[in-house]
């Protein structure tokens, strides 16, 4: 039975670096997608509608992984701890905001 993690990251640029933290992030995608066990890795852009009201950071990793092995084991990637730690929490980074969260199918939960 499939144990796919699925992770939610976003964030929030500071003003005025909406475009370069774009292009950083996008920068992750090729070397991510090659790594063993990620399923999906896609980077998107909010889109306002009146039939999806919520709240939502502008710029949002779309992830899935075939296990939380494979997805702490990308977290700890020296790419994306690089990033993490020069953007989002060096003061100096253009992340003003970010939020990380994973989740899996209701019918898989007992299995981790």
């Amino acid at each position: 039975m499939s144990k796919t993690i699925y992770c939610i990251a976003q964030f929030t640029p500071k003003q005025g670096m909406f475009d370069e933290l774009f292009d950083r992030l996008k920068s992750l995608e090729p070397k991510t997608r090659a790594e063993k066990g990620c399923i999906s890795y896609i980077l998107t852009k909010h889109v306002k509608t009146p039939f999806a009201t919520g709240e939502s950071m502008p710029i949002v990793f779309n992830e899935s992984w075939d296990s939380i092995e494979s997805f702490e084991k990308h977290c700890q990637a020296d790419d994306i701890v690089e990033f993490f730690e020069t953007e989002c929490i060096d003061t100096s980074g253009m992340v003003k905001s970010y939020n990380v969260a994973t989740y899996i199918d209701e019918q898989h939960k007992k299995e981790l």
